[in-house]
């Protein structure tokens, strides 16, 4: 039996939404992820419409692989997801998000399952070579991410003299660099790595930063503003769940399908260089 099924957005797809109260439906019914799509590698979709990325195939390995439940994604913004998820329009968000002290007011989260660093992707022949030359710059982001908030930790480390531009969605600010509208990106390491390999005109900024600092082994080869853990995120109540999905974790460990999804990502000869998350 094919248990997956992808909805392209939140619209006509509530009817059938079942609320944590019940608990008998909500231990029965298929679980409806929350996700920001697109967001290669972790989700997006082929020139033919399937949804595909390591999440997708973590969430297939879980919920269908471990729990033996159907499951099916719904498309969402990143900067209303977790207003979405705890408004009952999903149970689950997997959808690249980092683990943060401010998020973990609003939701639950699972066992980290990604190590991921948010990095700067410059045009080639930009001149930009230091971290330093940013400033006076614009940088484009995406709303609601980690890769938001450090270029607003960078804005205050140059005094304020650095212009942020967020998007809804990450491809639109890679078409900004690309169209000269930004003089870099600042978003996580895997996935301008995605960008980077299709670009031969973009390049990451190269230094020592946050990685090394923190002594990460196998730290990646550029420049890396912070270290972050990705997460599966619940509704707090959703206590039951989030155990559930923290076991099937483990298995998948355990018995070697994580390393095989990571790899089929993510160790290439063009590795951006991440390491997977205890």
């Amino acid at each position: 039996m094919h248990r997956r099924t992808f909805l392209r957005g939140t619209g006509g797809a509530v009817a059938g939404l079942t609320f944590a109260g019940n608990a008998s439906a909500q231990n029965s019914g298929t679980i409806r992820i929350g996700s920001d799509i697109p967001y290669r590698p972790f989700e997006y979709r082929t020139t033919t419409g399937d949804l595909v990325g390591f999440d997708v195939d973590i969430a297939n390995a879980i919920f269908e692989g471990q729990l033996d439940r159907n499951y099916e994604f719904v498309q969402t913004s990143f900067d209303t997801i977790i207003p979405s998820l705890n408004n009952g329009n999903f149970r689950v968000i997997m959808s690249a998000m980092t683990i943060t002290p401010e998020r973990a007011k609003q939701v639950a989260f699972s066992n980290p399952y990604f190590t991921a660093y948010q990095t700067v992707l410059v045009l080639k022949d930009s001149g930009i070579t230091k971290l330093q030359d940013l400033k006076g710059q614009t940088v484009a982001v995406q709303k609601g991410t980690t890769g938001e908030a450090a270029a607003q930790d960078l804005k205050k480390q140059f005094g304020g003299d650095l212009t942020i531009d967020s998007y809804d969605q990450i491809p639109d600010a890679f078409s900004a660099l690309g169209n000269n509208q930004a003089a870099a990106v600042i978003n996580d390491n895997t996935v301008n790595a995605a960008f980077a390999q299709q670009n031969d005109q973009v390049t990451f900024l190269k230094g020592k930063g946050a990685a090394e600092r923190q002594g990460k082994e196998n730290a990646p080869p550029y420049l890396t503003l912070t270290v972050e853990d990705y997460g599966i995120a619940f509704r707090k109540n959703d206590n039951q769940l989030r155990k559930q999905v923290n076991g099937a974790l483990s298995t998948i460990r355990q018995n070697g399908t994580y390393d095989e999804l990571y790899n089929k990502y993510f160790q290439t000869s063009e590795s951006p260089g991440g390491t997977t998350s205890g």
